[in-house]
């Protein structure tokens, strides 16, 4: 997930410069106490353990499997937006799971003994165990496999995997399926913070805050437009009252109106009002068109880059979850 990393970042004013491309450390020149480490996504989560990294971005499946539920790893942004996908249990369509469809079906099935354990192809062997226990899965046994496992039953190794899931695409040409309640997490790129850090580490959590405030900022604000529009009217309130009545045109909490002032036979007047909303892309047309019909002209759009509120509500769950 580095070139999506990397993007965010730069897309919150926050670009990592690296001297050559072959170094793994860099820097955020907007952020000068920032040091910036490129690593393996489970070496991220093994470094905030140890207290090495003070902050981290990796894939949530990765954060569960490495970190194991240590209240050391604190998930600071859980939403960042991009590496969907899911950490699914699939088995074969054919043969003994022709007819099952649910996890289950699988717990009941008679086949699973001491001596002849269900086998699983994964490479989550912290979260994978955990999952199947609590499911009512005892006779279990596991394969480690880093990549390929979608030809582990094909081959005869495995009865069935655990692995990451995007489309399903892959799954289906090796005739896998996934089943009802076989899901053990959903997973995207996570924003993950050492607790140790964030508590001891002079400018640490001051440091945090400052990106937290930019991604949920920028992040808020993806997918929404600012509309400006010219209505006439006999006051603000007669606007804003028109505006009101059409579904699409609330905005984040309700228009700004203001006069627009015109100079007519020597005198300053103002018979229009510059309306501003802020609306998402899939109401966008629509709402022109509310404007339109309202009486609105000369309607102006463009893409919003931040929305900052009062106070960044992840930033108060974090303090919460420090006890500050």
């Amino acid at each position: 997930m580095a070139t999506d990393t990397l993007d965010l970042l730069k897309d919150c004013q926050l670009s990592v410069k690296q001297v050559n491309p072959r170094q793994y450390v860099a820097n955020i020149p907007q952020l000068s106490a920032l040091e910036v480490w490129f690593q393996r996504p489970k070496d991220i989560v093994r470094k905030l353990l140890s207290g090495d990294l003070d902050l981290g971005i990796v894939g949530l499946d990765t954060a569960s499997e490495y970190g194991q539920g240590s209240e050391d790893l604190i998930v600071v942004h859980e939403a960042l937006e991009y590496g969907d996908c899911r950490l699914s249990l699939a088995i074969p369509k054919y043969g003994i799971f022709e007819n099952i469809n649910s996890i289950r079906d699988l717990a009941q099935m008679p086949q699973w003994t001491e001596e002849k354990p269900l086998r699983v192809a994964t490479g989550f062997t912290y979260l994978g165990p955990k999952f199947l226990k609590e499911n009512g899965l005892e006779h279990v046994s596991f394969s480690t496999a880093d990549g390929a496992l979608e030809a582990a039953p094909a081959m005869g190794i495995a009865d069935a995997i655990l692995d990451l899931v995007s489309s399903g695409i892959t799954l289906k040409e090796n005739n896998l399926k996934e089943i009802e309640g076989g899901v053990v997490l959903e997973s995207q790129a996570v924003l993950l913070a050492s607790r140790k850090s964030l508590l001891q580490r002079k400018g640490a959590l001051d440091t945090t805050h400052e990106i937290l405030e930019r991604l949920e900022a920028h992040l808020r604000a993806v997918g929404q437009f600012t509309v400006t529009a010219n209505i006439r009217g006999s006051s603000a309130q007669e606007v804003a009252e028109r505006v009101l009545s059409q579904p699409s045109l609330s905005g984040l909490q309700g228009p700004t109106v203001s006069p627009v002032f015109c100079k007519r036979d020597g005198k300053v007047v103002a018979d229009y009002y510059a309306i501003v909303i802020c609306v998402p892309k899939n109401f966008l047309y629509k709402s022109v068109q509310q404007l339109r019909a309202i009486g609105g002209s000369g309607v102006l759009v463009s893409p919003l880059t931040y929305i900052f509120d009062e106070e960044t509500p992840r930033w108060n769950n974090l303090l919460k979850e420090l006890g500050l």
